[in-house]
């Protein structure tokens, strides 16, 4: 994820048909419908329904329960009170007090009924979410801020379960209420009755506008704490950069101004409920003081009795509280649509294996991206680069072509890897943009070691992560053994092509298990021989050995020994295909070594693709591929292209004149390591490192 906080949201303005699949949309449309927001939830609500409907009915029961206390009241004082009946009168207190109990044990009989299905219904969608994640593009997780996707799984998620647990069936309950409720005042005397209803309209009105007002709020609030989670994320996780730069007052006040602004939108929340609040307080208030006022008269005029009016004005405070609440449930049901939105956005953007090519889920804001380090630059289309000649030799080939096939090839000329005319483009470049690669045609054979390299942003590490389908190519097509990847379904891929990165990413996990996730069913000796190949010998020094947890993102590692475990996960399962994205970079000399020469066996036994920026590695490869201006500019050996290449000697040796460079066993004096280094061809014995 990005080291660079997201001070400050900006809606997309392009409508919904204009966005990219998965952009974060606008937090307001003007489309947003709360009911239908929620009415999303119904397949996770459906297996529940039954004992949800059966808990909002105990409720319904509970609740109208203490309207019967003012109809008790009522026959009280105007049955034993005025006739000074002792009796009477505990019997009527009696009655009271087992109403009491009845409505406090349905109360409880209902949170029984929702405590246990909600709490599933809020597991089920958590690992909806998690496992729609683990299925969604790479590019998707490139774009995305991690505190919003953490938001989103667990705040978001928290405030669905108690919408559903308490204001959706508060809703209907206090709905329910209001309704008796009325119909028994009206019964009891009607003018009073409708002086109780006359803030009915009013309320409606107010209920209205507060729902437009609030909901924006509330999503802003939810947004602005997703990228509040994503700062802390990254403090937590980039403390050593902050600490090594003396960044830490930066980083404080960067987590200061979004922690304000929220505390700004949670204030104005604050606000607006305060104010329906009031106005739903006051309003009923005063119709109740009128209906007394009103009561009184006609009580002392002899045309209403006592009783009557006490179980009026019982009956009106009864249903204080139904009507009180309408704000605070209706606050709560407009947080809970945001963050029902908020989820199925997540959920609406397509799986990796239901993207089309060059739509991967990345939101449409700027400040959602991240910076690719392969991306092209924009402006014009540049030319490819001009070598001096074609390379020659084993592989005489025109510049920028695959070599026609060789005597390797003749069994079957589409066996192992091939990128036939691909093409790629990140989905949220700006369409003057060239693609990042455009017309690759590489071919390596069965059990041949291909080095990729090329300039730094000249795409390599994108077209690795083209095998295993991490980006989908948006033009042309890769097979392997003559099988279109697309073909292929992920899983089948994937276990045909193991990938290790520059940057190795290890898991809250022992090394052993941070190993075995490179092939299901490998066991302890395919371990012991991974981490033999990867001269990952400091395993047996840890204090459990493998069975030592490595802490989060292996931090508890070196940079080395985190990458030596990273190839060891590639090589485990004894893949047909490897995909080496620079894996020996952050190695010593000496490790570097010994691990070439183990690596050597495995690159003997299947189809390698390796991208390479040191002569050291390059030699690890029979042949040698130079990505230019998007193409494939040359292939052939390493000797060879140090003699014909011109660009190619300036990426290894930093010499472009190749005036440096006596022959193809000699490069330019430049690179000391280059100079030390012999060329390999396929005759040449294999380095003794």
């Amino acid at each position: 994820m990005s080291a660079t906080p997201r001070i400050s949201r900006k809606p997309d303005p392009a409508s919904a048909e204009d966005s990219e699949p998965g952009a974060i949309p606008d937090p307001a449309p003007d489309d947003r419908s709360t009911v239908r927001s929620l009415l999303r939830l119904w397949p996770y609500v459906r297996p529940v329904r039954a004992r949800l409907i059966t808990a909002c009915g105990v409720a319904i029961v509970a609740s109208c329960l203490s309207l019967v206390i003012p109809l008790a009241l009522k026959w009280m004082v105007d049955g034993p009170v005025a006739d000074r009946d002792p009796g009477g009168v505990w019997l009527g207190g009696a009655l009271l007090l087992g109403l009491g109990l009845a409505e406090a044990g349905l109360f409880g009989l209902r949170r029984w009924l929702v405590a246990r299905p909600l709490a599933g219904v809020e597991a089920t969608m958590r690992a909806d979410l998690y496992r729609h994640l683990q299925r969604l593009p790479v590019s998707f997780h490139d774009r995305w801020p991690s505190g919003q996707l953490l938001s989103r799984g667990s705040t978001d998620l928290m405030l669905v379960r108690l919408f559903l647990a308490f204001p959706l069936t508060f809703l209907v309950v206090n709905g329910a209420t209001i309704v008796v409720g009325c119909v028994i005042l009206l019964s009891q005397e009607w003018t009073l009755g409708l002086v109780l209803l006359a803030p009915l309209l009013p309320l409606l009105v107010l209920c209205s506008m507060f729902e437009s007002r609030y909901s924006v709020a509330a999503r802003t609030a939810q947004d602005q704490l997703g990228d509040l989670t994503t700062v802390v994320e990254e403090s937590v996780l980039g403390v050593r950069i902050i600490k090594g730069f003396g960044q830490h007052r930066s980083q404080a006040r960067a987590f200061r101004a979004l922690s304000d602004r929220l505390r700004t939108t949670e204030l104005r929340k604050a606000r607006l409920l305060a104010t329906l609040w009031a106005l739903i307080m006051s309003l009923p208030e005063l119709a109740i003081g009128a209906a007394l006022v009103l009561g009184t008269v006609q009580v002392a005029d002899g045309d209403l009795s006592a009783g009557t009016l006490v179980a009026f004005l019982s009956t009106a405070l009864a249903l204080r509280w139904p009507v009180d609440s309408i704000g605070f449930l209706l606050a709560l049901s407009q947080e809970a649509a945001s963050a029902a939105d908020r989820y199925f956005e997540v959920m609406d953007c397509p799986p990796a294996d239901q993207a089309p090519a060059g739509a991967d889920g990345a939101p449409a804001e700027s400040g959602h991206s991240l910076t690719k380090a392969d991306r092209s630059p924009a402006g014009p289309d540049p030319a490819p680069p001009h070598t001096d000649q074609a390379p020659t030799g084993t592989d005489p080939t025109p510049t920028g072509t695959d070599p026609a096939p060789g005597p390797g090839d003749a069994p079957d000329s589409t066996a192992g890897l091939r990128f036939e005319g691909v093409e790629f483009r990140y989905p949220d470049a700006p369409p003057a943009e060239p693609p990042v690669l455009r017309g690759v045609d590489l071919h390596i054979r069965p059990g041949e070691s291909m080095a990729l390299v090329g300039a730094t942003g000249s795409g390599k590490t994108t077209l690795t992560a083209l095998v295993p389908r991490l980006h989908e190519a948006t033009g042309g097509r890769i097979t392997v053994d003559g099988q279109d990847i697309t073909a292929l379904s992920r899983a089948e891929l994937r276990a045909k092509v193991a990938v290790a990165f520059e940057e190795p990413t290890l898991f809250s996990a022992t090394v052993g298990e941070n190993v075995l996730m490179g092939a299901e069913g490998a066991g302890p000796e395919d371990l012991a021989r991974a981490l033999e190949i990867a001269q990952a010998g400091f395993v047996a020094d840890l204090p459990q050995g493998v069975d030592t947890q490595v802490g989060e993102q292996g931090l508890s590692l070196s940079g080395g020994q985190r990458q030596r475990l990273a190839l060891a996960r590639a090589v485990v399962g004894r893949p047909p295909f490897l995909v080496l994205d620079d894996p020996l970079s952050a190695l010593d000399v000496h490790t570097e070594a010994l691990v070439e020469a183990a690596l050597r066996e495995v690159l003997a036994t299947t189809t390698a693709l390796i991208v390479a920026h040191r002569p050291s590695t390059v030699l690890l490869a029979d042949r040698v591929a130079l990505l230019s201006g998007g193409r494939i500019a040359a292939v052939g050996t390493h000797a060879e292209l140090l003699r014909d290449n011109a660009e190619y000697r300036l990426l290894m040796s930093g010499d472009p004149t190749g005036d440096g460079v006596a022959g193809p066993v000699e490069p330019s004096a430049a690179t000391p390591t280059a100079r030390a280094l012999p060329a390999r061809t396929p005759d040449t014995p294999e380095d003794p490192r």
